[in-house]
């Protein structure tokens, strides 16, 4: 399975000016639960990476607050000195408390120390996209972007950022963003059973501007769907690598960054980069949401 398999086969996007393949790879899961902590096997983790590496992803998204600063400080192990062609996207706009909360940390002080804390912890002059990742999960809350995006455009001027992102964001605040400084990627969630961001999609697509969904793979209510696992089984695939086509066929603008600590996990969604749905298959999967 794994000697003809390669990120590269989901085709590619032009992420400001770098060409990424459109399988990415998310590092959340290269933390201990909870994503706190160092994992349970950490020689397992650095190799995850590699592979990755190895099989075309050239798109790595990671976050100092994953362990917090666990998920970065593996990253360097694994990749450093980075090839010229791999693009390190981060996150800043939170924080984690010591029983593993997630508030908010968009202050100027907190987003221009979070910023640096990944540029030394991944050994970086420049990071090559910094989202903006704004509150709320189950749906972005609405308030301006202006005063946190405004901190991030001036570290984009002096060098220390290559390109800009948001996450969590509706229509509204990615447009408040971009009379700011230019947007290369939206970062939102999104999957075959969570579609309320069709519309960003779309505006995204229209506009050149990546969508890149987090839990791409729809988690458990995916799993224990009949028609996912009917289409699987008609490709002798599994239910993750038809979240991943159908993504991909989607839209082109959608990219995917699915994490895993298993090397076996990793090759398999890499497999599935290059699984091609039918007609039939993707009106099926449509009928979900």
């Amino acid at each position: 399975m794994t000697s003809n398999i390669s990120a590269t086969k989901a085709g590619h996007w032009d992420l400001g000016g770098r060409q990424v393949a459109r399988l990415g790879y998310g590092t959340m899961q290269l933390t201990g639960p909870g994503v706190m902590g160092p994992p349970r096997d950490r020689a397992e983790a650095v190799a995850v990476l590699r592979r990755a590496v190895e099989l075309g992803v050239n798109h790595i998204d990671t976050s100092d607050y994953y362990g917090p600063y666990v998920a970065n400080e593996i990253l360097r192990e694994a990749l450093h000195p980075y090839t010229d062609d791999l693009v390190l996207v981060t996150k800043v706009g939170a924080r984690r408390t010591p029983d593993g909360g997630w508030p908010e940390a968009l202050s100027p002080d907190e987003l221009r120390e979070a910023v640096h804390d990944n540029l030394r912890r991944l050994g970086v002059e420049q990071i090559g996209v910094v989202n903006l990742r704004m509150p709320g999960f189950a749906e972005p809350e609405d308030r301006s972007v202006e005063e946190p995006f405004t901190v991030l455009a001036e570290l984009r001027e002096q060098g220390l950022i290559g390109q800009l992102g948001v996450s969590n964001v509706t229509p509204a605040q990615l447009a408040e963003a971009q009379k700011i400084a230019p947007v290369v990627c939206v970062q939102n969630l999104y999957n075959i059973v969570q579609r309320r961001d069709e519309e960003l999609v779309r505006i995204c697509a229209d506009q050149g501007i990546a969508y890149v969904p987090f839990f791409p793979l729809g988690g458990f209510e995916l799993v224990s769907d009949p028609r996912v696992k009917a289409v699987a089984d008609r490709h002798n695939a599994t239910v993750p690598q038809v979240a991943l086509a159908w993504l991909f066929q989607r839209s082109p603008n959608l990219l995917a960054i699915p994490g895993t600590s298993s090397v076996a996990h990793l090759e398999e969604n890499i497999a599935g980069a290059s699984l091609r749905l039918s007609e039939e298959d993707v009106a099926a999967l449509d009928g979900i949401a």
